[in-house]
């Protein structure tokens, strides 16, 4: 559906995305992750064409560039805040780039808005403008949809009535790109995931995958942790250490096990590393700051 292919996005002297390259196929719900001023919202405009680039960007095999919009003809986006007319109804405004009167009803309904889109924007709430963003980016039936922070000032309820219908568009094809701080939400609906950091992809994988990586790491305990640490710092097999555990690789564990019992040390307890997912995102975005001071 969509192929980001080496893209580079200038400010100036200052090179703020870098060879980006991504893909996102029919039905694929991608979220993209970085901290604050990594490049994410910055990718999202220049897949809609908002910003000058060098590389490739293509809809449905249709390129996008900075003076050619036509690709975007069946994508939805919501950037930022949504681009609302206060002093119009949440309805007038959905009129006014709707193209299917049905499809706009059946967003309204979705998104529970009845009791309120005839009443005029201004005086909605944060949730409530934010349900009307992501309204407008729904509209038409389209085919790709990019939401920068979606869940911006939404309640519980809203949230997981967002995350469900962003579900099941996904599951009749739609394809989103989704950026959020709240990765508890993204996790929860989110096939692939992307991460970057100061402009740099750092990671592009299957969700699974990506989570995988969280068994990867086990942890050590011996009847002489000391004698052990020196012993495995100088295979170069401790890839770190905690309060209580050493931390190694998993494909080094048998030859770890070998050279315990060669320098009769007891093994006392090996297990995998049990991370959560906001942990997991941490440890990658580190790993890569670390290897680039090397």
């Amino acid at each position: 559906m969509v192929k980001v292919n080496n893209i580079n996005v200038f400010m100036g002297k200052k090179h703020i995305i870098k060879n980006v390259s991504f893909q996102v196929k029919p039905g694929e719900i991608v979220g993209i992750i970085g901290p604050n001023g990594a490049g994410k919202t910055t990718i999202m405009k220049t897949i809609l064409g908002l910003l000058k680039f060098t590389g490739k960007v293509s809809v449905a095999d249709r390129n996008v560039t900075e003076d050619n919009h036509r690709a975007l003809s069946k994508v939805g986006a919501l950037i930022e805040n949504p681009a609302i007319y206060p002093f119009l109804t949440g309805l007038q405004n959905l009129e006014l780039y709707t193209e299917d009167k049905n499809s706009m009803k059946t967003v309204v309904k979705q998104l529970k808005m009845q009791n309120y889109i005839k009443s005029r924007a201004k005086n909605y709430s944060l949730g409530m403008k934010q349900k009307l963003g992501i309204a407008m980016a729904l509209l038409n039936n389209p085919n790709f949809v990019i939401l920068d922070e979606p869940m911006n000032g939404l309640d519980i309820e809203s949230t997981i009535l967002v995350r469900k219908l962003i579900k099941h568009y996904a599951e009749q094809g739609t394809s989103f790109l989704i950026s959020s701080h709240i990765l508890s939400e993204l996790q929860k609906i989110m096939t692939r995931i992307v991460i970057i950091n100061e402009g740099n992809l750092i990671i592009n994988k299957n969700i699974d995958d990506f989570k995988n990586i969280n068994h990867s790491r086990y942890k050590l305990l011996t009847n002489n942790q000391k004698e052990s640490q020196k012993l495995l710092q100088e295979k170069g097999m401790l890839e770190s250490q905690s309060n209580k555990y050493l931390l190694v690789n998993e494909k080094n564990i048998f030859s770890i096990q070998n050279l315990l019992y060669k320098n009769k040390i007891q093994l006392l307890e090996l297990a995998p590393q049990q991370i959560d997912f906001e942990q997991l995102v941490v440890r990658s975005l580190n790993k890569k700051a670390e290897e680039d001071e090397i």
